[in-house]
C-alpha cells in the first residue's frame, strides 16, 4: 500500500511541476505560439496521463481491498466468527451462538457461503445480459437449496 502512495505521489508532483512549467513556458513567451510552450505542453500531456494512470490503479487496489474486507466479514458473519469473540477468549461455538442469537440465523459454512455468492455473481451477470434463461433460474432456484449442504435442509 506504501508504494501505491508513493507512486500515487510522484505523478502527482510530476504533474504539478508540468503545468507549472507550461505557465512559465507560456510567459516567457509573452503568450505568443513557441516551440518551448508546445514541448512544455506536451510534458504536461504526458504527465496528466500518468498521473491519471496512478489514480485509476489506486482506485483499483481499493476498491479491491474494500471488497476482500467485505467478504473477509461477511463470511465471519456468515460462519459465526466475530472479531470480538476472538480478543475476549470465546471459542468459535460460543461465538456462534452468539451471532446467531442475535441474528436468529444460524450459521453456514464458509464454503455454503462462497457457492451462495457465485451463484448469485452468475445470476447479476446472466442478468445484465438480458439472458430470458436467468429469469426462470432465479425463480426455480427459490423454491429450495442443495441437499447435499446439511445447512439448507434447516432453512
Amino acid at each position: 500500500m506504501d508504494n501505491m502512495v508513493d507512486s500515487l505521489n510522484i505523478a502527482y508532483e510530476k504533474f504539478v511541476l508540468a503545468s507549472a512549467n507550461v505557465l512559465e513556458s507560456k510567459e516567457s513567451a509573452g503568450g505568443q505560439k513557441a516551440s518551448p510552450t508546445d514541448a512544455a505542453l506536451e510534458n504536461f500531456k504526458e504527465k496528466w496521463e500518468l498521473f491519471r494512470v496512478a489514480c485509476d490503479q489506486a482506485e483499483e487496489f481499493v476498491e479491491s481491498v474494500k471488497q476482500r474486507i467485505g467478504s473477509e466479514c461477511l463470511v465471519d458473519e456468515a460462519t459465526g466468527l466475530t472479531t470480538s469473540a476472538a480478543a475476549t477468549g470465546n471459542s468459535g461455538q460460543a461465538a456462534a451462538a452468539a451471532v446467531g442469537a442475535a441474528t436468529s440465523l444460524p450459521p453456514i459454512s464458509a464454503v455454503r457461503l462462497e457457492q451462495m455468492s457465485r451463484a448469485v455473481r452468475w445470476l447479476v451477470l446472466e442478468l445484465q445480459r438480458g439472458s430470458g434463461a436467468a429469469a426462470g433460474s432465479v425463480h426455480s432456484s427459490t423454491t429450495g437449496f442443495d441437499a447435499r449442504f446439511s445447512e439448507d435442509s434447516t432453512q
